[in-house]
Parts: structure tokens; sequence; C-alpha cells
């Protein structure tokens, strides 16, 4: 907490000298003193065991509140409940911590049930909402799949959307669902006396049907537009968006995402309607670009893990009223994402970016053991690391005015049979992907239902998108651990990045304009800062509209010659 609120410069640390940092509490007793090391991007790396016993984050809270943090009295009781709610998901976790070796052994779906989530958020798994029930049931670390209960809506609310190849929703329930369950369905939706051909049919968060849907259309169920419809049986295993779950009986059936109404880290988190429907076909077009680039079709070859199926259910009041907060313009729907298994190499493996930062019960990184296995020296390693991530992201770039935003849980590494990384894959696109506002010629041919759901940033704020995803999430905590755990300098590990770019750039000269544009490699970048959002721009309170990261000042970028 006192590291990356002095990164956000929310805490003004006072050097003492030799590493030694002092926070002084006006009018509340002695200050805090502790040892921390800076590094890129502003990063303090504070050394937790240097504070001593009264390291104890709720009591830093409510002692600095008022003078050090600036809190209203409403923030910080709620900010309180979502650390606390934070340290007791960090405590189940690390009651269940499994070494490196065997985080090492995981599939893509297991390991994501061992993930301490975002370092950057202060309270990153607050999950407003949950009671701990809730949270011991449904919570990622809790590693239960589950069986989903399913939905039948009328057609007159719900809208399906979906690729060519599931442009019926017959096509795509053939491929998710077995004969026998199909007619189940069906013959659920007769026995109410209504016609299965009028509804769509989607799986259903459990606690969202309690908290949020059985609730808010209960004249919709009562008019016999919403049928409750029993399990289609298959196992699914919560990710760590906990919205998400993969199929943990069939790792090439498609995962779900599904809306949750509970505020966990920025946002409420529920799918937007227009968005829902949206993403299969963002979904074709980031496709299409991929598959008609011979650079990213047949030399990087990115997994880009498709959005292909999406149902969005609208509610008949609170969809037509902008002004009301945006968590009930979200309320019921599913998206249908392709799974990474089928892109996958005989002995590759996936893994999320994020999982690189964990370490075990004895401080080991699973970074330091993939190093171990593959049998490279870390210098090697990283680069490798660099060569499979960067490429296909600049290209997007620069060449298409677009970005994802590769924080650590979007951004998959897919690693051959040494556990070296190969290849980069990505997910989430139509929340986390963004264009140019600038206009370019190879976006001319956008689908204008494209166009419409996409944000668009001017260049020079879309390069944030990489450093404030990739460099700052991740790469910020990675650098120092590298350093510590593999020997290799933080400074050689941010030469390997600007190496990597400047590579990229040499590969293609004719884009020379573009890398102005885009400029990667400028001395200072906007600080985007997430905790302040929280403590002092929206606190807890209802929007319209869904926040976005606070910017404050600006920093030092490593990456400028």
């Amino acid at each position: 907490m006192i590291g990356e609120l002095s990164y956000e410069e929310v805490l003004h640390p006072v050097a003492l000298g030799e590493d030694r940092y002092e926070l002084a509490v006006p009018d509340s007793g002695p200050p805090y003193r502790f040892r921390a090391r800076r590094g890129a991007y502003g990063h303090w790396s504070v050394d937790p065991d240097s504070l001593g016993p009264e390291a104890d984050p709720l009591a830093f809270v409510a002692r600095t509140h008022d003078t050090l943090l600036g809190l209203t009295g409403d923030t910080t009781g709620h900010l309180i409940r979502e650390l606390t709610a934070t340290l007791s998901a960090d405590a189940s976790l690390a009651a269940g911590a499994a070494t490196v070796g065997e985080l090492a052994e995981l599939g893509y779906g297991e390991l994501e049930g061992h993930q301490s989530g975002h370092p950057w958020l202060i309270a990153n798994k607050g999950r407003v909402g949950f009671s701990a029930t809730d949270a011991a049931h449904w919570a990622p670390e809790s590693r239960r799949a589950h069986r989903l209960p399913w939905l039948a809506v009328h057609r007159d609310l719900a809208t399906y959307r979906g690729v060519a190849a599931l442009d019926d929703p017959a096509r795509l329930y053939a491929d998710e669902l077995p004969e026998a369950t199909r007619e189940l369905f069906a013959d659920t939706v007769r026995a109410t006396g209504a016609d299965p051909r009028d509804y769509l049919w989607l799986p259903v968060h459990p606690w969202q049907w309690d908290n949020t849907i059985a609730p808010l259309f209960a004249g919709q169920i009562a008019e016999g537009l919403l049928i409750p419809l029993p399990s289609d049986g298959v196992r699914r295993l919560a990710q760590q968006s906990i919205r998400t779950f993969v199929n943990a009986d069939r790792p090439t059936g498609r995962s779900v995402k599904l809306p949750l109404s509970i505020l966990n880290t920025l946002v409420w988190r529920g799918l937007p309607t227009e968005r829902t429907l949206a993403a299969p076909a963002v979904t074709a077009w980031m496709h299409r670009l991929r598959d008609e680039d011979p650079f990213l079709a047949e030399e990087t070859r990115p997994v880009l893990l498709g959005e292909t199926a999406s149902v969005a259910v609208r509610h008949p009041l609170y969809d037509a009223l902008p002004g009301v907060p945006y968590q009930y313009r979200e309320l019921l729907g599913a998206i249908w994402r392709e799974p990474v298994a089928p892109y996958l190499q005989p002995g590759e493996r996936a893994r999320t970016l994020a999982s690189l930062l964990s370490t075990d019960a004895h401080g080991d990184p699973l970074t330091g053991e993939l190093v171990r296995r593959s049998g490279l020296q870390p210098q090697e390693w990283l680069a490798r690391l660099q060569a499979a991530l960067l490429p296909p992201l600049l290209h997007f770039l620069y060449r298409y005015g677009t970005v994802f935003s590769p924080h650590g849980e979007n951004t998959i590494v897919v690693f051959d049979a040494d556990d070296v990384p190969v290849r980069l894959a990505v997910k989430d696109f139509v929340d986390d992907v963004n264009i140019s506002a600038e206009a370019l010629p190879e976006l001319d041919h956008m689908p204008e239902d494209v166009r419409a759901v996409l944000l668009t940033e001017p260049p020079a704020f879309l390069t944030q998108f990489i450093h404030s995803g990739l460099f700052v999430g991740v790469y910020r905590y990675l650098a120092p651990l590298c350093e510590e755990h593999l020997g290799v300098r933080e400074d050689e590990f941010w030469s390997q990045v600007r190496a990597e770019i400047l590579r990229y750039q040499q590969r293609f000269p004719e884009l020379k304009e573009r890398y102005d544009t885009f400029d990667m490699l400028t001395a200072r970048i906007d600080r985007l800062c997430l905790n302040r959002n929280r403590l002092h721009l929206d606190g807890y309170r209802d929007r319209s509209e869904r926040p976005h990261a606070a910017v404050h000042g600006t920093i030092p970028n490593p990456l400028h010659g």
C-alpha cells in the first residue's frame, strides 16, 4: 500500500538516506520508517519486513485517512471493507499455497486460482457485494468448479450475435450442448406453455440470479419472459476476473463471460448491452486484420481468443434510462469466448502474463522456475519473452492504430515444451481494444458497428495502453523480481525492452512516420493512477458511465534514449 500510493504521489515519503524513508503522520504519534528501492517509472519496492510490527494496512488507513490520505469518511469506511476482504482472500491463498514446481505444472485455468490479483491496486479483491460465504464459494482462489444453471429469455428482451460460423444461435447450442440437454431445455420451456423457438438460452451466474436478476426482472419472470432452466452439467472454473469461467470438463470448450453485479477494482463487473452485442463483430474484424497481414499470420502468429457469440438481455426500464447508474444497464447477458487449448501445438502450455509475478510460500518466483526448466540463461529467456510479446502488439499499434490493453490477465504467454516463451495470446477485445482517433487509411474499411463501439484515443494517449497495461502494470514488478532472483539488473531488463522496440522499427522502416505519431520512446509519459480514482475522484459513488484511470503528472520513461 505504501509503495503504490507513493508511486501515485498520494503519499510523499521523505528520504533518510541509504534506501531508508519516513512517513510522518501529523498529530498521530511516531512516523512510519521503512526501506525501499526506487525503480523504473517511479516505482517503489518497499521492504515489508522493514516496517516492523506496525505494518497493519487497516490500522494505517484508520490512522492516516484524513491527514496523509485525504479521504472522506464514507470512502474510508468502504475502503476498510474492501481491504479487509482483500486480506481475507490473501490469507485463503496463503493457506493453500503451492510450490513453484507445482504451479509450473498447472493448466491454464487451474493456475488462475493461485493468482493474488492486480499488484497495482491496493484493494484488488474487494468484491463489494459478496458475503464471506459468496467469496468462499465463487472466488477463483476457492478453486471450485461449478455447474451453472441456464436461463431462457424471450426474444422480445434478448438479442443474439455471432461470427459468421455461428450466425444462428442453433449452431452455438449444437456446439455447446448435447442433444439431450437441448431437448431438456426445450421441454422446460414448453412446460410453461411457451414456444421454445421464441427464446434464447444463456448460462447465468447463480449469485447474479439471486441478487440481481430475480429481484429486478421479477415482472418479466412473472410474465414468462424469463424461464429458469436446469444446468447443462458442465463443470466450469472461475478465472481471475471472477465473471469468466473456463470449461473444466472439456478444455476445447468455450469459456463463458457472465455479468456479476459486484464492485471489484475500479468497476461494477456487469456486461454492457451494446458492447456485448458488438463482441462478435469486433472479433471478426480483429481476426481479419491478423489473417490478412503476413507478419501477424505467418511470423508472430498471435492467438486472438475471439468472443464468437453473445446474448444481450435488455431491462425494459433501465436500458432506456442513460442517467441511471451504469451497473443497472449491465445486468444480464453472456459472451462465449474461444479457449486457448485448441491453438496450442503439442507440448505448448499457456499461462497468463500475471502468473510470472507469482511467488510461493518460500518466496521463490514462478519465473525463476520456468527459467531453470528452460535451460537458458535468464537474459536469453527474458529476451525470448520480449520477442514473443512485443512485435505483435507493436504491429497492431503502428500498422493499424489499434491497441490492446495488455495487462497481466488479458495477456497470455504461450510456452514451448521447454518452458521458453514463444508466442502471444490476447483476450477481451470488446472491452479492451482501442483505436486511433487520428484517421489512418488502414482503418478506412472498419465496419461501422465495430467503429461505433470501440473507444478512440489520440495517438499520444494510445501508447499509454502498452506503457500502463504492460510496462507499468506488469514489468514494473517483473523487473525488480528478475534483479533479485535471476541476477538480471533492472536497467538491463529495460534495455532489452527498448532493443525489441527498435528491432521492430528497423524491420519496418516504411512506418517511420508512425513511430513519431505513436511515440513509445518519449522522455516522459502521463502517470496513470488506479488507486487515486477510488480514493479521491469517484470514491464509492454511483456513476452513469464507467470510470477511467486518473492522470496525475508525468513520470520518466525508462525506454527513452
